[in-house]
């Protein structure tokens, strides 16, 4: 096989020659000679192949804090890569020229587990983040190779998630190594059926829940569109289910919608106002959330990190970029001495 072409993980072969893949929660049944809907799963023959594999696009050295992941290796930098393909390719994709793509691309080239894996090392890299795309689907076999290789040199291992893959998937994921999930929740059901090709937010959830309870570190991202998910109703249930199915100090942050791709199209024609991020913030925090935020407003107070028991300031923030960091040595809140829920401490001076 090509550079980028590998067998694929989870699927079943059918007596008609099509195949049945198990790797998101489409379980797409694909012909012979065709693909899935994220299109890098292609059958040949009968057999199921990735054909992304290794084919990396936008490879950077991202803050961290830039996923967002704000409790998690805090001024740390995340060695990030993604390929092509989606499995939800929403109509507003902010990345739509990597997510509606048909792979392979000229504009992707092949780099192996080991180069990555050592690349990140060289840049001084303190983990590993795939994203951009949704690599959970176009890059499993990948991102599994990758991983387990990271956990030998402590690389810390991320995934930026729409959190649509099968229980079968992550759980390859969590024993490879995966230790923490940034998952876009979009909104209720009746978005993601309008918006979202028809997928549901319940595996979402799942999975979301499913990691905390291995003890992965999650953080959720929910991008407000209005007219589309800004109701009370989504914003009520996106708190509420995030408080009892993750945990009052998952953190969760809100950010601003700016159109793209075929937003106008669907009527999604207008930015998210400041005041509804905060009317959003406000009310997660009433709700009992101990840790949320407001995103895509680059020096908006709702970026900062506040102890949930004092109110003191912990994190001061300025878009990516960590201003001020007073937690304790031992993650403490300096004034009430209450525990703060941040992995691995300040990794870099200010």
């Amino acid at each position: 096989m090509a550079a980028g072409v590998v067998d694929s993980l989870l699927y079943e072969s059918q007596p008609d020659g099509s195949a049945l893949c198990g790797v998101c929660e489409r379980r797409c049944l694909i012909e012979k000679d065709g693909s899935g809907f994220c299109r890098s799963r292609r059958n040949i023959d009968g057999h199921l192949y990735s054909v992304t594999y290794g084919r990396l696009t936008s490879i950077t050295n991202n803050p961290i804090e830039k996923k967002p992941l704000f409790h998690y290796w805090p001024g740390s930098r995340a060695f990030s890569a993604g390929s092509y393909g989606c499995n939800l390719r929403c109509v507003y994709c902010q990345n739509h020229t990597l997510s509606m793509a048909s792979p392979p691309s000229a504009r992707a080239s092949y780099t192996s587990p080991e180069s990555f894996v050592t690349l990140a090392l060289d840049r001084g890299s303190r983990g590993l983040s795939f994203t951009f795309n949704e690599a959970s689907c176009t890059l499993l076999e990948y991102i599994l190779d990758c991983f387990r290789l990271a956990s030998q040199k402590e690389l810390y291992r991320n995934l930026n998630t729409n959190g649509y893959m099968t229980i079968e998937a992550l759980d390859l994921l969590i024993d490879a190594g995966l230790d923490s999930l940034c998952v876009d929740i979009k909104g209720d059901n009746a978005f993601y059926r309008r918006f979202c090709n028809g997928a549901s937010p319940d595996p979402v959830w799942r999975n979301a829940s499913r990691a905390r309870s291995k003890g992965l570190h999650i953080e959720l991202v929910n991008l407000i569109i209005p007219g589309a998910n800004d109701t009370e109703e989504c914003i009520d249930e996106i708190i509420s289910r995030a408080k009892g199915e993750l945990g009052r100090d998952t953190p969760v942050h809100f950010t601003r919608f700016y159109p793209a791709y075929r937003a106008r199209e669907f009527g999604l024609d207008r930015g998210t106002p400041v005041e509804t991020l905060e009317w959003a913030r406000n009310r997660a925090v009433e709700g009992g959330l101990e840790y949320v935020y407001v995103g895509n407003v680059p020096g908006h107070k709702g970026e900062n990190t506040y102890c949930p028991r004092c109110g003191s300031l912990l994190i001061s923030r300025y878009g990516f970029n960590i201003v001020e960091y007073l937690i304790t040595d031992g993650g403490l809140c300096p004034e009430c001495d209450s525990d703060v829920s941040i992995i691995g401490g300040m990794t870099t001076s200010i």
